[in-house]
């Protein structure tokens, strides 16, 4: 069996060790991937600090790219060498949810996976990827072959922040050309949720954030104003800028005071798009009558509920026209020995998003 090195969380809220483990090889239906590159997100961080409990021991990393290196029995699509971005959204294609076209709601569950201990004890192979790791071996439905044009880097955003925060405009919103738009939280997936109202349109785009480096970053991204959430009342800034109400907020960080104020900035018949994930038993409240009597609504989007044979290829060519940012939203680049201090940079929320390379 082969070995690779992995950084393996032994217990929540402890940092990372890296450590030599064993990688079965592919099975029926499933691939081995040579990682590239692998970018750390805040749901990885989320999950090694213990707030939505999970299985230990286990290998973390979600957002990867890297080059097709050994096929099992019953592929299609790739073959050897080919580039390709490694997402977690496993789907059996057959479930009520695939069958409708939500593969990123897949009904059907899956036991095992292909990672032990070096002394062959269970190793988990967290949000099916298990990216911090040298390789990866995952189901066929999880990858999507690339271009020869785009790096690895690059393309390991798509995996996750940039298709939750796209998709999360063009697919859970539906957002229509002249619409406004307000993106709470210009964080990695907020600035791609501006980049996704910037591509579909939007009149006005209000970014709202702490900090006005944030604030800065976001028009860079496409927002044409920004608010300050420190504000007393945020939402009356964001509404002068828009001289209404918002037809779209997207709350893409977990702080449960940005989902309370979320439909103080609707239009009537607006909707909030909630994607940021706050911890396990986190509450918000809401007044029911508001949102019932001006026809407002709450819509939650699981990873921009994104088809990624559909829409991670359109991502890419938005890319190379030059209409998608991506080299853009990296921050810092490190190796797997730096794990931890990456983890740290990201904590910090400075970062956009940091990116484990591999050699």
């Amino acid at each position: 069996m082969p070995k690779i090195k992995a950084a393996v969380c032994h217990a929540f809220g402890e940092p990372l060790r890296i450590e030599t483990v064993n990688l079965a090889a592919p099975g029926s239906g499933e691939i081995e991937v040579t990682l590239k590159a692998c970018a750390i997100c805040h749901s990885d961080i989320s999950y090694i600090d213990g707030a939505w409990g999970g299985t230990l021991p286990a290998v973390y990393g979600h957002e990867a790219a890297g080059t097709v290196s050994a096929i099992g029995d019953n592929v299609r699509g790739v073959e050897l060498g080919d580039p390709v971005v490694v997402t977690l959204i496993r789907a059996c294609g057959t479930c009520p949810s695939c069958a409708g076209g939500k593969p990123v709601a897949c009904e059907t569950g899956f036991d095992g996976g292909p990672l032990t201990t070096a002394d062959g004890a269970p190793l988990h192979q967290a949000m099916y990827t298990g990216g911090f790791a040298e390789r990866v071996v995952v189901d066929q439905s999880q990858v999507v072959k690339l271009s020869d044009t785009i790096g690895m880097e690059a393309a390991s955003l798509l995996a996750c922040g940039v298709i939750t925060g796209v998709g999360a405009v063009v697919n859970a919103a539906n957002l229509r050309a002249g619409q406004d738009v307000v993106v709470i939280g210009a964080g990695g997936v907020g600035l791609n949720a501006i980049q996704g109202a910037r591509i579909a349109g939007a009149r006005r785009i209000v970014a709202v954030d702490m900090s006005e480096e944030k604030l800065a970053m976001a028009r860079e991204f496409g927002a044409t104003d920004g608010v300050l959430a420190t504000d007393e009342k945020p939402w009356r800034a964001a509404k002068a800028a828009l001289g209404r109400g918002a037809d779209a907020v997207f709350v893409t960080v977990g702080a449960i005071p940005a989902y309370d104020q979320a439909p103080q900035y609707l239009a009537n018949g607006g909707k909030v798009i909630m994607v940021g994930m706050p911890h396990s038993g986190a509450h918000s409240t809401y007044e029911p009558v508001m949102l019932a009597a001006t026809g407002q609504g709450m819509v939650g989007s699981k990873m921009g509920d994104v088809v990624i044979a559909r829409d991670i290829p359109w991502m890419v060519d938005l890319y190379e026209q030059g209409r998608l940012k991506l080299d853009e939203l990296i921050s810092g680049r490190w190796t797997l020995e730096q794990i931890n201090e990456a983890i740290a940079d990201t904590k910090t929320g400075a970062a956009k998003r940091n990116v484990i390379v591999f050699p």
